[in-house]
């Protein structure tokens, strides 16, 4: 992945399968939080980016600096970019 909506639709493509969230639902503003994330699914998500994107992706780090489905495209962007 290479460009920030590729990554935010693999996000989103990866919620729709973890959570069972509707596509249409999901933005770049979704929060997170009003999807009801447990630690399980943040970690679930950064392995499948860490694994999709060949790059470590810390999940406290994560956790703290992606709040929202976008924050979580452009942090992924920044670690890709290092």
């Amino acid at each position: 992945m290479e460009d920030r909506s590729e990554i935010l639709t693999y996000i989103k493509n990866y919620l729709v399968k973890i959570l069972g969230a509707s596509a249409d639902s999901l933005t770049e503003d979704t929060a997170f939080s009003a999807l009801n994330m447990k630690s399980v699914n943040y970690s679930q998500l950064t392995t499948a980016l860490e694994d999709a994107c060949d790059v470590e992706v810390p999940y406290m780090e994560f956790k703290r600096q992606a709040p929202t489905l976008g924050a979580a495209a452009d942090y992924m962007l920044a670690r890709l970019e290092e």
